[in-house]
């Protein structure tokens, strides 16, 4: 009896869809098995672009005369030797005699199309494929798509713009690396990589990181009162800070003590403002990936990575959670059944369920933030499956608090708004003005999903110019309030913050614009730089490749990162329009009205015109080398080469002093490099080693000088002293940790 073959994207995806086609399937070595079908998978990416040396041998050389490399047509290989086991079982498959029909069953998307379009090309089949095209897994999705299976061919201008994305990459990344690289050859240890999505991600940084540096502080006060009203009851405190207009900052300390003095003890303050307004709050979208990573930077300083991982592991290895490398927030009409069974289910724990009771008391689901057909591609929204039951005894904490904020955000969607009252209010005193905020919430609505039912004294904004949020008595305006206390603080201009991977993803979701409000960032997602499936993977790039360091949760652009975007200017490669115009032009290829044909000819066009500008512009560069200062040894300066920090060159030998840049997988700046010349050892850990394992750790270093009189930088730590080996420590948060206590 003949059989069809269905290939998956995923062997999660394969085993759903084995429960769902007709009779019982036997479980084999990377497939299923049963009366009509056989079920196998891809695991992501098996098969990909080949690297140029599979090409021509002369191309294992780097040279400006090879470049621009653009292959007549583009090489398949095998990704690794996981993948190749994989593949093997999928080529055995469609070379069976009893396999006469192939279904493509990958994601429906664009990568979706690539990863099958590839491997079904690798593979050498010839067998007539048909389309699986799925939005969601319920059982009743399933088994509608399979009744209405469409013809492989008709994808034809998808799998064009997912060759082209792939190809163009390719070219630009690669010759646009090459070029680079061996213009700056003398200037760099290393590859200098440049990309599509990598460089303008890396601008972004760089630009903040140089508006730190250039920034000077400057010193300005502000004066805040504590305030007690004269009339009953008493205990009515409350706090203000002074403003002049719009303005808390005073720009001297005499006339800061000027405001102090002539309000100090008065009596004769008056509330001369109080102004109360009522704003409502919509609940929050549901979770797609790049919300959820911002979420859990921001409230648990998780990288993307770690949580991209925690999510996976919640999807394949607990099926708590559905797929998580989505870019939808949004699901599909065909999940509305499974919504209050879900709710069900989650409120089977504690934490969850009053608000599960709510949901499933609601005769009517609000809909209209939760489902739109038009929003969902290849993946909807991330939300709890609906499974037996949910392991959360057995999950570790980093998945315990990811699976947290996707239950949470699932049930509060289905909340109705919160209000909020902000109170405003003035209090004169000797015509001195001081200003004071209140917060109250009036009703918790979604809010109360998160436990957020008041305000309390402290707010969870943080103290600003503007002076705290704060939870207020009973005032009245026209009533006197008599000072009891005032002072003055001395404060400094701030530069703006560094990113963290959760403000950074957030401005590569809007192509490189800073966006707060929720829906707008929704409206521009679709010309974002990279993708959520991607993003966590560009930022650990640039680390790996040394433009960016972690400290804490920021990201640092290092000098070498800094050199790179400077030595580009006003390059298109560092602008995120590039990726905004190549989104534009692959849209247009799926719909049929552009072709991929004259899209990847003005790529070899970019392609040949980049090579030419970073040939002229890079050719000659020599990047100036720090010098250090005296050598606490022979007194000559010491100069920083592309290995290190030494007082000896080709024709000086020096004394052989010297601090190797490379240091447990991380290389040492020139900052840190001057501090232990001056110092002897650095005040604070320093971050972005790397421990066996791969995982970060700081650690504070000395300069000691070993028994052969060498000098060598080592850890100056409790552990590094006792003979222990670096610990197993990852950083997550800002706040410094030392090594040792992890250990």
């Amino acid at each position: 009896m003949a059989k069809t073959l269905v290939i998956a994207e995923k062997p999660s995806v394969g085993r759903d869809l084995g429960r769902v086609l007709p009779g019982a399937f036997t479980k084999s070595e990377g497939y299923l098995e049963g009366p009509e079908h056989v079920v196998t998978w891809a695991v992501g990416h098996l098969v990909q672009l080949a690297e140029p040396d599979e090409y021509d041998d002369r191309f294992k050389k780097w040279r400006m005369a090879d470049l621009p490399i653009v292959p007549e047509r583009f090489k398949l290989v095998v990704r690794d030797e996981r993948s190749k086991k994989q593949m093997n079982v999928i080529k055995r498959q469609l070379a069976r005699d009893d396999v006469d029909e192939v279904v493509n069953a990958c994601d429906a998307g664009r990568e979706g199309e690539l990863i099958f379009a590839y491997l079904y090309e690798k593979s050498g089949s010839k067998k007539p494929v048909q389309r699986l095209w799925l939005n969601s897994m319920t059982q009743a999705a399933i088994k509608e798509a399979f009744e209405h299976l469409r013809d492989g061919r008709d994808q034809a201008t998808l799998e064009a713009a997912a060759r082209s994305r792939s190809e163009a990459d390719w070219i630009v990344g690669m010759n646009a690396t090459r070029a680079a690289t061996i213009r700056l050859r003398s200037a760099f240890d290393g590859a200098v990589s440049l990309g599509r999505v990598q460089t303008p991600t890396l601008a972004i940084l760089a630009r903040r990181e140089q508006e730190i540096r250039d920034f000077v502080p400057e010193p300005y006060w502000v004066v805040d009162a504590a305030f007690d009203p004269v009339a009953e009851p008493s205990g009515r405190e409350y706090e203000g800070r002074y403003h002049a207009g719009a303005n808390p900052r005073v720009k001297t300390a005499e006339e800061a003590e000027a405001i102090v003095a002539a309000v100090r003890d008065n009596p004769g303050g008056v509330i001369t403002k109080l102004e109360k307004s009522e704003r409502r709050e919509r609940p929050p979208f549901l979770y797609d990936l790049t919300s959820l990573q911002r979420d859990a930077s921001s409230r648990y300083g998780f990288t993307l990575r770690r949580t991209l991982a925690a999510a996976q592991r919640l999807y394949e290895e607990h099926t708590a959670l559905t797929y998580p490398r989505t870019n939808s927030r949004y699901l599909p009409s065909d999940m509305i059944p499974e919504i209050k069974p879900i709710a069900r289910l989650v409120g089977e724990s504690s934490e969850y369920a009053a608000a599960s009771q709510y949901v499933l008391g609601l005769d009517v689901l609000p809909l209209g933030r939760v489902v739109n057909d038009s929003r969902v591609t290849d993946h909807h929204a991330i939300i709890p499956t609906r499974a037996e039951r949910h392991p959360v005894d057995k999950m570790s904490d980093d998945d315990k608090k990811v699976y947290d904020l996707v239950v949470r955000r699932f049930l509060a969607v289905f909340h109705p708004e919160a209000v909020i009252e902000n109170t405003r209010v003035e209090t004169t005193v000797a015509d001195h003005v001081f200003r004071t905020r209140g917060k109250r919430i009036l009703v918790p609505g979604w809010r109360g999903v998160y436990g957020e039912r008041e305000s309390g004294p402290e707010s969870d904004r943080p103290d600003d110019d503007e002076g705290r949020e704060q939870q207020l008595p009973r005032l009245e305006q026209g009533e006197r309030s008599a000072v009891q206390e005032v002072g003055s603080e001395a404060k400094e201009t701030k530069p703006p913050r560094r990113y963290t991977d959760g403000s950074l993803v957030t401005l590569m979701e809007t192509a490189g614009k800073l966006v707060d409000d929720e829906e707008a960032r929704e409206a521009m997602k679709e010309s974002g730089i990279g993708t959520p499936a991607t993003r966590a993977a560009i930022i650990e790039r640039l680390i790996q490749v040394g433009y960016l360091e972690r400290d804490g949760r920021a990201l640092v652009v290092t000098e070498k990162g800094m050199n790179v975007i400077r030595l580009l200017g006003e390059h298109a490669l560092t602008s995120p329009g590039l990726t905004g115009e190549w989104e534009s032009r692959l849209a247009k290829i799926e719909t049929g009205t552009d072709s991929r044909e004259a899209f990847m000819g003005d790529i070899v066009k970019f392609t040949e015109s980049t090579v030419g500008e970073l040939d002229t512009k890079l050719k000659g560069v020599r990047i100036e080398r720090a010098n250090l200062g005296p050598c606490p040894v022979c007194g000559r300066d010491i100069i920083e080469n592309r290995k290190g920090y030494s007082c000896w060159s080709r024709d000086d030998p020096g004394c052989g002093f010297v601090i190797w840049k490379s240091k447990a997988g991380k290389s040492l700046p020139v900052s840190i490099a001057r501090e232990l010349i001056k110092t002897g050892r650095t005040e604070k850990p320093v971050t972005g080693f790397k421990g066996r394992s791969g995982r970060s750790f700081r650690a504070r270093l000395a300069l000691q000088q070993a028994e052969d009189g060498k000098w060598r930088v080592e850890f100056d730590e409790p552990w590094a002293k006792e003979g222990a080996k670096p610990p197993e420590q990852e950083e997550t948060t800002g706040s410094p940790q030392e090594p040792a206590a992890a250990a």
